[in-house]
């Protein structure tokens, strides 16, 4: 006889499960501890299976029978509801997957205005070190131990600061999938204090004595290396542009005519254009290295292939073949050496800030006055490069501030 509520609130867990039977297939399982559930029962191409339908009392008998009533539909019209189900679950993890979520997370923000390079880096992060993990995992589903997980692998390979910004990454698309209904909570938030503190940021480092930039500077005139690097090593003082800067420089930015590099925004750091006014020493320099680099391309290429800039150590490995460790000199520390000696000797704060390209917090502003103190810019280029040549001719220097206005 069919079931009634009544029967089934009725039945009690026994030694063994046991099943009550409410016909054409359905019925309701009841295991040794109470717990109740519904299962459907047929047969298709000659093959029995069961599925269940889920547990009573969160499905009631007439939800039950609404179910078996879907199924046998689908069996009358020749779909097998197991597989038909698969299909369903499978294409539910394709559109509520944690990758797919992610990937329209990721096009709002860059909608929103993200730079094309910090747009890259996401993408990349995710690629790999999130979507091969939990990418086809529904977002419901994901809790604190696989959130952890993610970021241990990183970890364990000693990208402790990947692992970090791979939190933060998996965080914000959790609460970007809560506003949308598409989560109940951020996993990724519950890991925080599970990861090591940030390290202590590392000075690079510099030389800025000006008794010990002369040495220097004739040691990088004496570089037996290849044209293309020693220009490298001559240019990096004259313009103290970071090592990425520089190394991807490309002659379509460059105005020997003008004076002026141009570095488009999403080469730089922060996000802005920048502009790099050029001394008479530094354009010495390009046109040295024009011949045989120019008119396009990379100012500074591979010595393997011209389509590629030259490698981001080679301004450091340079240095140690000149003599200098990574204690003493660093790629990176000519922007300090430039800065110290700038600041020291009573330039515009503002103008060393700008030619330094530290973005200001307002992005919005860095991005239209990238060209600020630029006349005060152009005469303090030239004075730090004539400062430079003074101190490696090793005779009298000339005053830092020799040629500054105002």
């Amino acid at each position: 006889m069919p079931l009634t509520d009544a029967k089934i609130k009725a039945a009690k867990p026994k030694s063994k499960e046991y099943s009550l039977n409410d016909g054409e297939g359905l019925s309701l399982v009841v295991n040794p501890k109470g717990r109740k559930w519904w299962r459907f029962r047929y047969q298709m191409n000659g093959k029995q299976t069961m599925l269940s339908l889920g547990a009573y009392p969160y499905i009631s008998l007439q939800d039950a029978r609404l179910k078996r009533g879907d199924m046998k539909t689908l069996i009358a019209k020749g779909h097998d509801p197991s597989r038909k189900r698969k299909e369903d679950k499978r294409k539910a993890s394709a559109s509520e997957g944690f990758e797919a979520i992610a990937r329209e997370w990721f096009e709002k923000q860059v909608d929103s205005g993200w730079s094309d390079r910090h747009a890259k880096t996401t993408m990349e992060r995710m690629k790999k070190n999130i979507f091969p993990f939990i990418g086809d995992r529904p977002i419901s589903e994901l809790g604190v131990e696989d959130m952890l997980g993610v970021v241990q692998r990183c970890e364990k390979r000693g990208a402790v600061e990947t692992a970090r910004r791979i939190r933060q990454i998996m965080s914000q698309v959790f609460r970007y999938a809560v506003a949308a209904g598409r989560a109940e909570r951020d996993p990724a938030a519950d890991i925080k204090g599970a990861l090591p503190p940030a390290r202590k940021v590392k000075h690079h480092a510099s030389i800025t004595a000006p008794k010990e930039i002369g040495p220097l500077l004739r040691a990088i005139d004496g570089f037996s290396g290849t044209l293309v690097v020693h220009c490298a090593l001559k240019f990096a003082p004259l313009v103290f542009v970071r090592p990425g800067e520089l190394r991807n420089a490309e002659w379509s930015e460059i105005n020997l005519e003008g004076r002026e590099w141009r570095i488009p925004s999403e080469k730089m750091k922060g996000g802005s254009p920048h502009i790099v006014p050029l001394s008479t020493q530094a354009v010495d320099v390009l046109t040295e290295l024009h011949s045989l680099t120019g008119p396009s391309g990379y100012v500074f290429p591979s010595v393997r292939t011209a389509s590629r800039p030259m490698s981001e150590n080679t301004i450091n490995v340079s240095l140690r073949r000149i003599g200098y460790d990574k204690t003493e000199m660093t790629g990176h520390g000519f922007r300090s050496m430039a800065s110290t000696l700038l600041n020291e000797h009573g330039w515009h704060k503002d103008a060393i800030e700008r030619q330094l390209a530290h973005t200001p917090k307002d992005k919005v502003r860095a991005s239209y006055n990238y060209a600020e103190h630029l006349p005060e810019r152009k005469r303090m280029m030239q004075a730090w490069a004539d400062y430079l040549d003074s101190l490696k001719d090793g005779g009298k220097v000339v005053p830092l501030f020799a040629q500054k206005v105002g």
